[in-house]
């Protein structure tokens, strides 16, 4: 039913492609991130959620068209509906029928719930397309509560010594993951493109923190041993350093790597993940008693060797994915 071709992916008998690289017809859109949500499309299908996100990325004028987990939509005989995939928030995986045959293109995907998106839901199906992001056995995700915990002690160590805490996060679904993990510890200010996304989540009607936009050009002596969130673009940006008595840190499941933080000269790193850690995968994987299993970017090697080893027949397949613009590294 699916071909991997220099487009993206193209379910071939619906004749539209599953978060295309390239200008389509018909883009059916797993979630906002700039790697899987590209401007140039004649018309996007995606989640109610993730509509406002396209248009502050894309464009206002772009054609849209949101539906709700598990509505189904007939597209030249295929049934495709969306499933949450608890990545961010309007995250789907797209399960497509075809005559009693069902494939599911998974997007990026996370186990964990983090109480800011629909937890992600096990599909059964026939085919499966799963990313590998951390697919090796050295990532393994601490419990969103220790996480909370990591997060909220360092704030506190922090305001005892006197230093404001800066972290860094992509600015659609890590950085609202840090404000919810540290409401209420003290102020938070975050970057103006962090607040614009924010909209997303509260015209959901999802809970964030009270915040106040930080503006990096005017006195930031206000900033003073509270918490500021910005974006990996600023994280050795001039304006950042006129923070006072800065201690920055990085959230991604990168900073499982020891080395990771010192590469990224941090004073602290956190590993903290919209994507699936290495069990994540697996059990995901598992649980659609897929017969074919496709997998995308990230240690894609790796994670095929080891379903092919297990029973799993898997086939590496080359997309575009992985490439956020925004991110120095893929969160």
């Amino acid at each position: 039913m699916l071909q991997f071709t220099p487009k993206g992916i193209l379910c071939v008998p619906g004749g539209f492609y599953i978060d295309p690289w390239k200008p389509v017809d018909l883009a059916v859109i797993t979630h906002g991130h700039s790697d899987h949500a590209r401007w140039g499309m004649k018309k996007y299908l995606c989640h109610h959620y993730t509509v406002p996100i396209l248009k502050s990325r894309l464009g206002t004028d772009i054609a849209v068209q949101g539906i709700a987990y598990g509505e189904p939509v007939t597209i030249n005989g295929v049934q495709v509906s969306l499933h949450p995939a608890g990545h961010i928030i309007g995250s789907a995986q797209v399960r497509m029928e075809y005559k009693g045959y069902v494939v599911v293109v998974s997007g990026d995907y996370k186990v964990q719930d983090d109480g800011l998106s629909d937890p992600l839901e096990i599909l059964r199906c026939h085919e499966f397309v799963t990313e590998s992001t951390f697919g090796l056995p050295i990532y393994n995700w601490q419990s969103v509560a220790a996480q909370h915990t990591q997060l909220q002690e360092w704030v506190a160590g922090n305001r005892a010594n006197g230093k404001t805490s800066v972290f860094i996060g992509y600015s659609l679904g890590k950085a609202q993951r840090i404000m919810k993990a540290l409401e209420g510890v003290a102020p938070i200010h975050v970057h103006y493109s962090i607040a614009v996304l924010n909209q997303a989540y509260e015209s959901a009607g999802i809970h964030l923190p009270d915040y106040t936009v930080a503006d990096l050009q005017e006195d930031v002596k206000h900033l003073a041993q509270d918490i500021v969130i910005l974006p990996p673009s600023l994280l050795d940006a001039q304006v950042t350093r006129k923070i006072p008595d800065m201690a920055n840190a990085i959230c991604s499941g990168w900073m499982q790597v020891r080395g990771a933080r010192r590469w990224r000269s941090a004073d602290a790193g956190f590993a903290i993940s919209d994507h699936a850690d290495w069990p994540g995968l697996l059990d995901t994987v598992k649980a659609t008693g897929a017969e074919k299993v496709y997998v995308t970017h990230g240690q894609t090697a790796v994670f095929t060797k080891y379903l092919n080893e297990t029973g799993i027949a898997a086939e590496e397949v080359t997309t575009r994915f992985g490439e956020e613009k925004e991110s120095v590294e893929p969160s």
